[in-house]
């Protein structure tokens, strides 16, 4: 209803929907009252008459009343950037702790255990809810589960017992209620239905042991795809990274028990990517919605650009100079984010790389699959014990890896800022893993020696040179950045160091 969207006109959406503009996807939705359907911004379809539309800024809202999922534009594989997002802290990390499943399957939390664990009472964790969503954070995480084997049902050949495991139900009998409650199909109607409309390659069983499936994930632009995959390439790890083309990546992964490897192909046309994960055990599917959720978090997937751009333009000597769809490229850890960091003290990013490759070949683990031959990142019991004879650099950055490996190994759900009691460990290396280990959106490295040199750079560009020159206040300087440019100081750091 036009009354829910929090930032958008009802004209904005009408302007969108008209010119199918693919900013506006994931933004809002296009309920149409003639069938009963709702769509994306940028549904192919023919446009219904603007009286016979409603307008909603989630798609729970339109499921709520009463609408279902267009099968052609597939609102459930719409990028996840709510009008709204990121202006509601504590709304905003129960998305991402319900997202990832924690209150899905049987070990699933309640309601209470996960007010608690956002440190508010679970009252007011559902007024805030019904504000931002008007719905219940039950329902919500209900609807993910719906929407995530939806998704598996148009893409893949699991059967429709493995679509619900995957997505979190218990039984396939509850899986059916509430698919046909929620949507007024059954998960084999829907698969019927919506079978022409499939835009992703059928899974498949791999040639030796695991599973592969393929699945579309599809973000708003703009995405500088040149400067992520080129961010990725100059740091890239033989065996465990590759790109084929300019246009895809990929990565071998752990995640808990899981292993396996995924890689992605970019279509810029389409805004979105064609991403194949391989699983190397079959029994690990009921976790391939975790693996997704963190595919999706290491290419900045659900990052409003156009917001983020706009706010960080407004500083005085940064705007003019900011390039357009630079994400933050992650790493699958926040151990190996701290790894790369402690590696890269001191030396070159180049340098960094040859050292990285070396601890790698010398202890990640060797996997066969698919007939490559691929390597795993060395767990942290493995670096925590390993000579690390292969590193040409100093003894005392050697024993920062082994220490730090051993905190992880033994504490591997301590929070970050604890790493500062590690030795060799400083302020720097904890920004940095948390940047991209984490994606939090607000690290601005202003004790990076390149942020230093180059806001210095843009800062003296800008000063009037009429007036009598004056040294610079770097403290200052940063501190006054830090506020202008938060939340979204990472972004920032990203664009400093693409500066050329």
């Amino acid at each position: 209803m036009e009354h829910n969207l929090k930032t958008l006109t009802v004209e904005s959406c009408r302007k969108a929907r008209l010119s199918r503009d693919p900013r506006f996807d994931g933004q809002f939705f296009i309920g149409v009252l003639t069938t009963g359907i709702f769509c994306r911004p940028i549904c192919p379809a023919v446009l219904p008459q603007e009286k016979n539309v409603r307008y909603f800024d989630s798609a729970i809202r339109a499921i709520n009343e009463g609408l279902r999922p267009c099968l052609r534009c597939r609102p459930d594989s719409a990028p996840d950037s709510f009008a709204w997002k990121g202006t509601q802290t504590t709304v905003e990390r129960a998305l991402k702790l319900i997202d990832a499943g924690v209150m899905s399957g049987e070990n699933g939390l309640s309601i209470e255990s996960l007010s608690e664990r956002l440190g508010i009472g679970s009252r007011y964790l559902r007024k805030l809810f019904f504000e931002a969503l008007g719905t219940s954070p039950k329902k919500y995480a209900q609807f993910r589960q719906l929407m995530f084997a939806k998704q598996l049902l148009h893409e893949t050949n699991l059967s429709i017992t493995q679509v619900g495991l995957v997505a979190g139900y218990r039984s396939v009998r509850r899986f059916n209620e509430v698919f046909k409650d929620t949507l007024r199909l059954t998960p084999t109607q829907l698969r019927k239905k919506g079978g022409e409309h499939c835009r992703a390659p059928k899974s498949k069983t791999c040639s030796d042991e695991g599973v592969c499936l393929s699945l579309t994930l599809s973000y708003c632009p703009p995405f500088n795809w040149e400067h992520l995959s080129g961010f990725y390439r100059l740091r890239m790890v033989e065996g465990m990274e590759w790109q084929d083309d300019a246009s895809s990546y990929g990565r071998t992964f752990r995640l808990g028990a899981v292993e396996g490897f995924f890689e992605v192909v970019h279509l810029n046309e389409k805004n979105r990517f064609n991403v194949t994960i391989h699983l190397f055990r079959a029994e690990d599917l009921p976790l391939l919605r975790d693996v997704v959720m963190q595919i999706r978090r290491l290419f900045d997937l659900d990052a409003d650009l156009d917001k983020i751009h706009d706010s960080l333009s407004s500083i005085p000597f940064i705007g003019e100079h900011l390039h357009e769809g630079i994400r933050i490229p992650g790493t699958w850890s926040a151990f190996e984010a701290g790894c790369r960091a402690i590696l890269g003290q001191q030396v070159s990013v180049n340098q960094a790389t040859k050292l990285l490759n070396s601890m790698v070949k010398e202890n990640g683990e060797l996997r066969y699959l698919s007939g490559r031959r691929l390597r795993m990142f060395p767990t942290p019991d493995k670096l925590a014990n390993a000579s690390l004879d292969e590193l040409k650099m100093p003894a005392a950055r050697k024993a920062a890896i082994k220490a730090f490996s051993q905190y992880v190994a033994t504490t591997p759900d301590a929070d970050l800022e604890q790493w500062l009691t590690i030795k060799g460990i400083g302020p720097w290396t904890v920004a940095y893993a948390k940047m991209r280990g984490r994606s939090d959106p607000d690290i601005l490295l202003c004790s990076d020696l390149v942020v230093k040199k180059r806001l210095l750079k843009m800062y003296e560009a800008d000063r009037d040179t009429g007036q009598p020159a004056k040294p610079v206040d770097y403290t200052v300087l940063t501190e006054s950045l830090r506020r202008q440019s938060s939340p979204w100081g990472s972004y920032l750091t990203f664009q400093l160091w693409e500066q050329t």
